[in-house]
């Protein structure tokens, strides 16, 4: 399975699930939603975040998406986390563990279960596997030489 690039993984406030990035639109942008496959036009009025622009708080700095999906992956031995549905207490119990120093003030429990989502997702259409800085810069060398 290919690695997964969180620059183009989407996630568009008011639908469900996330999307692949795959063009650039007149109007917006063209991406394909990992779940169904089916391909969707976003205006430009669209919310639109890259999973890779996400960060988490915590009581010293911020700590990126990418890093808490790996811890998250190593906690669960990369099986299915828990429903998003299950009680804000077990959520906020999970993310203690694996986030112990999270800013209680400015991550909730919403945030929490948006993140388990997603992890599922990735889990199930597509790869907990990573794609690095230096993957993309051995890529880009590749395709320009």
């Amino acid at each position: 399975m290919e690695k997964t690039d969180l620059k183009k993984i989407l996630s568009v406030s008011g639908e469900h699930g996330l999307f692949l990035y795959l063009a650039q639109a007149k109007a917006g942008i063209i991406a394909e939603s990992l779940e169904t496959g089916r391909r969707t036009t976003f205006g430009a009025h669209a919310r639109v975040s890259s999973l890779s622009d996400i960060s988490i708080y915590t009581d010293e700095a911020d700590i990126s998406l990418k890093e808490v999906l790996r811890k998250m992956a190593e906690k669960l031995s990369g099986g299915e986390a828990m429903s998003p549905k299950s009680d804000p207490r077990k959520i906020e119990a999970f993310f203690g563990e694996v986030i112990p120093d999270y800013d209680a003030d400015r991550f909730y429990v919403s945030h929490m279960k948006k993140i388990l989502e997603w992890y599922n997702c990735l889990l199930h259409f597509a790869s907990l596997d990573f794609v690095e800085e230096e993957d993309e810069a051995a890529k880009e060398e590749t395709a320009e030489a």
